[in-house]
């Protein structure tokens, strides 16, 4: 199998908590993560595993992250894009992602999340002044990054409906139930919203949705090969979710992993998962 050359990392995090906590970071399970986690820290592992350019996503729901994830990326040879946050319910929000655009880096911003996972409401994502709110993200030339859970997907299948004009980005494949080997409603649903032409899907998260410490392959190809087959490769991009993969492999295994479950991919497509798509959605 040839490797892929050129790989771009569509999803990863870092942060700083002598800056700010990361309130997310819970219990004895998630302790792995109560660290500091740099651009420092992941570079050496991006370049060890072939990886050219990378996506920072943002991790919490403070307006300051994302100038701050932009001014790095100005600083960066390997962080080519950054998905940040702003309040998409703001009824400034064309101001805001405007005055994003001016700082430091703001030519770096491509994308913005909101983290649905957490709303209670199931339909958060219907919300009019949340449509608007998406509506302003495409007139500003961005892309909309989805952290759902899966049944949020229906919500997020109608949403992109209701604002064809922006690209929907789905996180984690919409965080199916790995580790107990469901595959539906939500293979289902992520067909659903599949079948809506202005959404991409990220081949990452899988590893932490399945037992951490005894994982196999085999038990992430089933949602692998869902996605790969509704979305294409040419909607398909992969992502490292690093250092969160941590809790259940090393960046490099994540890699290996993802180049194992698109193998029967001729080379071109392959091309496309590892870097094509996210390069074309991300205008990277």
């Amino acid at each position: 199998m040839t490797a892929v050359e050129g790989i771009v990392d569509a999803h990863h995090h870092l942060w700083d908590l002598s800056v700010r906590d990361q309130d997310w970071i819970t219990g004895e399970r998630l302790a792995p993560l109560r660290r500091d986690f740099s651009l420092a820290d992941l570079e050496p592992e991006a370049k060890a595993a072939g990886v050219t350019a990378t996506v920072l996503v943002q991790t919490v729901t403070v307006a300051a992250e994302t100038p701050e994830f932009l001014a790095l990326a100005a600083g960066s040879d390997l962080v080519a894009g950054v998905v940040g946050w702003t309040d998409l319910t703001d009824p400034a929000v064309a101001d805001r992602l405007a005055a994003l655009r001016e700082l430091p880096g703001g030519e770096r911003l491509v994308g913005i999340r909101h983290q649905v996972q957490g709303e209670p409401d199931p339909q958060w994502l219907l919300r009019p002044d949340v449509l608007r709110g998406l509506r302003a993200v495409a007139d500003a030339g961005l892309v909309y990054d989805l952290v759902v859970l899966p049944h949020q997907l229906p919500a997020a299948t109608r949403a992109a409906g209701l604002v064809p004009e922006l690209v929907f980005v789905l996180d984690h494949l919409g965080k199916p139930l790995v580790a107990e080997g469901a595959t539906q409603p939500w293979g289902e649903d992520v067909r659903s919203l599949a079948a809506r032409p202005n959404t991409v899907c990220k081949l990452s998260g899988m590893v932490t949705e399945a037992e951490w410490d005894t994982w196999t392959t085999a038990d992430l190809a089933p949602y692998a090969a869902t996605v790969l087959d509704a979305f294409g490769p040419n909607r398909l991009m992969f992502g490292s979710d690093w250092p969160v993969c941590r809790l259940a492999a090393s960046y490099a295994e994540v890699v290996d992993t993802a180049r194992v479950l698109t193998g029967e991919l001729a080379e071109a497509e392959r091309r496309e998962v590892f870097s094509g798509t996210a390069r074309r959605v991300y205008g990277l």
